[in-house]
């Protein structure tokens, strides 16, 4: 294996699971992920020996990953299947599966550039720049987005929450 390969490889293992991770939040299905991070660190590897800066191959990376997932929702190579509105049936901790289930059911249902937002902003903590850099839009849309975003969860997600309070989950 040439010194090439072997830092892409080294690379990969490390990084990997984390953008999986923000992969499974943009489309709320762990085998899409897995085929939206394998064709971001291909689009990588195409290119490796070109960036020059790998200090901010996460950055890259991460960029590459909301960029391909939201050309793909642009181009409808797939739907995606709503799951029933159930809500929980009984009240639960703050920190419980179910109330993760929850919000993540909600997450998936956001508008895909809204959920890009969402995110980068709050789980990636990336700052409104350099969203707006890594989303190739303003910082304006950024805001305006994850104004729409928070809101559309909101929607989604106090109702469920109301009736596991109430007691009718």
């Amino acid at each position: 294996m040439g010194d090439r390969d072997a830092a892409f490889a080294e690379y990969f293992a490390a990084r990997s699971d984390a953008m999986r991770g923000t992969a499974y939040l943009l489309c709320g299905d762990w085998h899409r992920a897995e085929d939206l991070v394998q064709s971001a660190f291909t689009k990588l590897y195409l290119v490796w020996n070109r960036v020059s800066r790998h200090e901010v191959l996460d950055a890259y990376v991460r960029q590459i990953l909301v960029r391909t997932f939201l050309d793909e929702r642009r181009r409808g190579w797939w739907r995606r299947e709503r799951v029933g509105g159930e809500g929980v049936e009984r009240p639960t901790p703050p920190e419980s599966p179910e109330n993760r289930m929850v919000l993540l059911q909600a997450l998936a249902a956001v508008a895909p550039r809204q959920r890009a937002v969402l995110v980068l902003r709050y789980w990636e903590d990336l700052s409104v720049e350099d969203t707006a850099a890594m989303l190739g839009c303003s910082a304006g849309t950024v805001k305006s987005q994850a104004a729409r975003g928070l809101e559309n969860l909101r929607e989604l997600v106090l109702p469920a929450y109301s009736a596991i309070e109430r007691g009718h989950g």
